[in-house]
């Protein structure tokens, strides 16, 4: 018998935090690292003081409300929580813990790498590489968008946002911000703040949307709002699949009026995606991989087991959502 505290952990995670939840929990880890079944991780949750998740599980209210008396938590291995319905795991008195913060440096650094690949045509030239059709240079040959000195739009102007802006100052970027709310002068810094999308879109030949997803910011890049880009601007997607609207982006990637996209996350992912993005040469993309680094992957496994182990005393955790 064990007094340690009981975890059932649904996906295979870093080192780190493997070795971390065989020394200090009891710990059940799907090591299949399949997606499982609402049934099966319903299952797998009995006796179990906290379920460890990823946002390939979404926890609707009908699989919260199946989910075993005592199970005092969800850790989610994630910023956003909106696979998560919180107002379910509220009623059922469940905490949710999420992982702010520790993935703000390594999504910032995946915003910049798909600004620049969308950019610079990446995807273009890697093709034209492997199909070995380089075979001569010329001064007109692959001619992309310089970022250096432009303007950068940024919707959603969070930790994230304001990392994103830090970056792109180091590129002589001038940055403009839609929020929810102005920032301070402080986090604001030399970023100017457009109270509306109608007046940041139009100043913005290169956008970045890093904000959360929710009811108001779902669809946001619609084609309406795609029409008061400049021409040719260049895009850019690290928030979630779902603030964009695919056909609309579709469309205007095939007429021109966007450049190049840059995108790491997508509607219907990971199986379900738009396949026009797959053949479309101007976008540039990565699997939803911005905290996909080593350390922070190990200091967001930290951060769920430590705000656990606080749950569990009765102390106050710094990253509950609920």
């Amino acid at each position: 018998m064990t007094d340690r505290p009981k975890i059932f952990v649904t996906r295979r995670h870093v080192a780190e935090t493997e070795a971390r939840l065989a020394a200090n929990y009891d710990a059940l880890i799907n090591s299949c690292d399949d997606i499982m079944p609402a049934a099966d991780l319903v299952a797998a949750a009995d006796g179990m003081d906290a379920i460890l998740i990823c946002v390939t599980e979404p926890m609707d209210a009908e699989l919260i409300a199946r989910l075993p008396n005592g199970l005092r938590a969800i850790l989610t291995l994630s910023v956003g929580f909106d696979h998560i319905d919180i107002d379910a795991a509220r009623a059922r008195g469940i905490a949710v813990l999420n992982t702010p913060d520790v993935v703000t440096n390594p999504t910032a650094e995946v915003g910049m790498l798909l600004l620049l690949g969308a950019a610079r045509r990446a995807t273009e030239g890697g093709r034209m590489m492997r199909a070995g059709e380089w075979t001569s240079w010329s001064p007109r040959q692959m001619i992309g968008k310089e970022i250096t000195g432009s303007a950068l739009g940024i919707f959603g102007m969070g930790r994230i946002g304001q990392t994103i802006a830090d970056r792109a100052r180091a590129f002589d970027m001038t940055i403009r911000y839609h929020n929810r709310s102005r920032l301070c002068f402080e986090e604001e810094k030399d970023a100017s703040f457009c109270a509306s999308v109608e007046a940041l879109l139009p100043a913005s030949p290169f956008l970045v949307i890093c904000a959360p997803s929710t009811p108001e910011t779902h669809g946001f890049l619609n084609a309406e709002r795609i029409a008061m880009l400049p021409d040719e601007a260049v895009v850019v997607n690290i928030a979630r699949g779902e603030l964009v609207v695919d056909e609309a982006l579709v469309d205007a990637l095939r007429s021109g009026k966007i450049a190049a996209a840059g995108l790491d996350v997508f509607n219907g992912e990971p199986n379900d995606i738009n396949p026009a993005y797959l053949e479309l040469p101007n976008v540039f993309m990565t699997p939803h991989i911005g905290s996909g680094a080593e350390r922070s992957r190990a200091a967001m496994g930290d951060m769920l087991l430590d705000g656990l182990d606080l749950l569990l005393l009765g102390e106050p955790v710094p990253n509950r959502v609920v």
